[in-house]
């Protein structure tokens, strides 16, 4: 089946020219924000790739209930907003209710459904209708077939486009897996696919009390995603992943990202040159 291409602002997502998503994993400051978007936007210009900054302004779904969540709606797409006037990158961010949608599409470009709430019908349903494109992140516990279901839902309601995001499976406690067949399997519904290449490397819940991970595995799973014909690769960044409020042992820091999207475009060149991606 044919992708139908996502506009994200000016970029049409599965046309062949790589999407990049990044940012932080959580909105810690607005110059840690704007760090990490200058920076990525910058390597991304240099590599081919089109940018759009990701940071979540609440996570919903933190493993304690101590753990740092964000700053919350308001305050959240507040900076949001600032980034996305300062650096000139569409911005997108993760909703967990279905009142969310309507005060996020004011400042999002791309919605996004988390992993965790990819078979809740209202949340889809009200991004949907907020004219945005959207972007549902496949849960751990579901199959990319079932993955057709959740597109149904956002384009019965009217999304403008619809985007699908692995991260992985759930693979015995604490640890999650890459299928690399989804890939292929998702984009068989005519959307396109990306890879989301730091969360597959988290060990869910497996750090005393908040998720471990190991990000040595970030760049050859990358690799072998770009390999099968992804659209683009979600990456958490951060300048010093080692004080991250969130996810650090699994965010690559801001040189390590830049030296894998030098690999990663000469890799996709390879993939769209041969027609595997277009």
């Amino acid at each position: 089946m044919e992708v139908t291409p996502v506009k994200i602002g000016s970029f049409e997502a599965g046309r062949g020219v790589p999407l990049l998503i990044a940012g932080p994993c959580v909105l810690e400051s607005l110059d840690i924000a704007l760090t990490c978007a200058r920076f990525m936007a910058e390597a991304a210009r240099e590599y081919g790739f089109f940018y759009v900054f990701k940071s979540s302004f609440d996570k919903a779904n933190r493993t304690s209930l101590s753990s740092y969540r964000g700053p919350g709606l308001e305050a959240g797409l507040k900076m949001l907003a600032r980034v996305k006037e300062e650096v000139k990158v569409p911005v997108t961010s993760d909703i967990h209710e279905p009142w969310q949608a309507e005060p996020a599409a004011a400042v999002l470009d791309l919605i996004q459904i988390p992993a965790f709430l990819c078979r809740q019908t209202d949340l889809i349903v009200a991004a949907a209708k907020t004219g945005k494109p959207v972007n549902i992140k496949k849960g751990q516990f579901v199959s990319p077939w079932d993955m057709y279901y959740a597109v149904e839902k956002a384009r019965a309601a009217g999304a403008a486009g619809v985007m699908l995001t692995e991260r992985g499976y759930t693979f015995g406690y604490r640890n999650l897996v890459v299928d690399m067949r989804s890939f292929p399997i998702m984009r068989s519904f005519g959307v396109p696919v990306i890879f989301d290449a730091t969360h597959s490397v988290q060990l869910p819940g497996g750090g005393q009390g908040v998720s471990a991970g190991e990000r040595e595995f970030v760049a050859p799973l990358a690799r072998a995603a770009v390999a099968t014909g992804v659209d683009g690769i979600f990456m958490e960044v951060h300048p010093a992943p080692e004080t991250a409020l969130c996810d650090g042992p699994n965010s690559l820091p801001l040189p390590e990202a830049k030296k894998l999207l030098r690999v990663l475009k000469d890799l996709y060149r390879v993939i769209i040159d041969h027609g595997y991606l277009s």
